[in-house]
């Protein structure tokens, strides 16, 4: 419900209004409480499949603290060029931009194992494919027909699939602890599982603030609970704390540049996703917090900002950005659609991004803990896109479509040695099954006739339900 003492109701649904500083700054703040957690695993998750940062005496601890700063710093920058807009670049709406988990299982193969050096590989694909991302603004929305809820609700769906297993490893020890007799302790599970209780009865059973920062409380129960049995110390904290800086400026590069095939065809191929999941927040931001639809102008606006926020990303060692679905169900809770308020908070993600400390502090959760988080987070992608999916029309061509796609996807996923004769650049863009999954759905989608779905219906209606139905059972 609508806060009527911020305003009118008139005044709450125009994007241009500004509330009381008041009342603004506390709103703004909440938008990132909401998407906090969420913004800062990618650059976790990346670290830990590379195979560094983990422990603040890593000697790469440092380089870990950087990519949570540039996830925080340009998640903000990001925002910005939504909510204040650089001529044609943003949409002038309060769409909260943040680290996409939708790239992960393309970043995942690219810097696995290889530590630091892989991340040259992996900013240059963020670069290139903001660039390409941007690109799609000019034409997204001639090409939404090629979109439907069948292909985006299994490409979302195969994103939670192929990122679940990274949840159950963090809260079962890591993968630097596989192999030991530490890894699936009942004391590691024990974290998780606080994380995850702690999140589901603040979820269910509270409202407002309580409700809607539940993730992040989790965290903090479970951080507490780590502390309390001896998983994390104090003289562990104060060394993150002494080793991060105080300030700190981004810088262009840093790890390099360098052209992959792989990573530019991945980020490219991923950027059509990362531009539907945001004209659907537009026009959930326009009907949940205006009453209207999204006009085409706002759509192309927020997909340039998605592509060029990727890209300056990039630049400074940011990972790919996209707008966030949970501050789209924010604004339709709250009633307030000032693009003023996102603003705060964006200045907000900023600031924290300059000072390496908050990163710091960020690192010390225990790798279980986050486990607990991450279990919640991923399992919530896999809902979101089974959700989508309840607004296909369900004959046997998109019966077809979809089985054949999840099926090479999924099982490409699960037997990556299927495709051991590959070269190196096919492994990294197939072994998620994300991708094969996508292309078959797009062109199946495509080139199959509807007549034929058509004449299944019929046929199942007229009394050949046995048959027709009996066989995909």
């Amino acid at each position: 419900m609508a806060d009527t003492s911020i305003g009118t109701p008139e005044q709450l649904k125009d994007p241009n209004y500004t509330p009381a500083l008041s009342k603004a700054i506390p709103l703004g703040i909440q938008h990132v409480l909401a998407m906090f957690v969420s913004n800062v695993t990618p650059a976790i998750i990346v670290a830990g499949a590379a195979g560094f940062g983990f422990g603040s005496n890593s000697p790469d601890f440092p380089e870990l603290l950087y990519l949570i700063q540039m996830s925080m710093l340009f998640a903000g920058v990001a925002t910005l060029m939504q909510t204040l807009t650089i001529g044609p670049v943003g949409a002038a709406l309060p769409i909260v931009q943040g680290t996409s988990f939708a790239f992960l299982p393309i970043m995942i193969p690219l810097v696995a194992g290889k530590g630091v050096d892989g991340l040259a590989a992996l900013f240059g694909g963020v670069l290139i494919g903001g660039l390409f991302h941007a690109l799609l603004g000019t034409v997204i929305g001639k090409i939404r027909f090629a979109l439907p809820p069948l292909v985006t609700g299994l490409v979302v769906t195969m994103i939670g699939l192929a990122l679940v297993k990274v949840g159950i490893q963090y809260a079962a020890g890591g993968v630097p602890a596989i192999g030991t007799p530490e890894y699936g302790s009942l004391l590691n599970w024990s974290a998780a599982l606080v994380v995850i209780v702690v999140t589901l009865g603040l979820k269910f059973f509270t409202r407002g603030m309580l409700s809607i920062s539940a993730v992040l409380i989790g965290l903090i129960a479970g951080y507490i609970y780590a502390l309390a049995v001896g998983m994390l110390t104090f003289e562990a904290i104060a060394t993150s704390w002494e080793r991060a800086a105080v300030f700190a400026m981004p810088q262009p590069f840093k790890y390099g540049f360098e052209f992959s095939a792989a990573a530019i065809i991945g980020f490219c191929l991923m950027a059509f996703v990362s531009a539907i999941e945001t004209v659907g927040d537009v026009s959930g931001i326009c009907k949940g917090g205006a009453g209207r639809e999204a006009t085409d102008k706002e759509i192309q606006g927020a997909t340039y900002a998605d592509g060029f926020g990727t890209a300056v990303a990039g630049i400074f060692g940011g990972l790919p950005n996209t707008s966030f679905s949970q501050n789209v169900g924010l604004i339709a809770m709250t009633g307030v659609m000032s693009r003023h308020v996102v603003t705060c908070g964006a200045i907000f993600l900023i600031i924290c991004g300059l000072v390496p400390k908050v990163g710091g502090i960020i690192r010390t959760v225990p790798i279980e803990v986050l486990g607990g988080g991450v279990i919640v987070m991923f399992g919530m992608v896999v809902a979101a896109g089974i959700s989508m999916l309840s607004d296909v029309n369900w004959n046997r061509r998109n019966m077809v479509i979809f089985a054949i796609a999840l099926s090479i996807g999924l099982g490409l996923q699960l037997e990556p040695n299927a495709l051991q004769h590959m070269g190196q650049t096919a492994k990294v863009l197939l072994t998620s099954g994300l991708l094969p999954a996508a292309a078959i759905a797009i062109i199946l989608n495509l080139i199959l006739p509807a007549e034929l779905a058509d004449e299944a219906t019929e046929e199942v209606s007229g009394g050949h339900a046995g048959k027709g139905s009996g066989s995909l059972k």
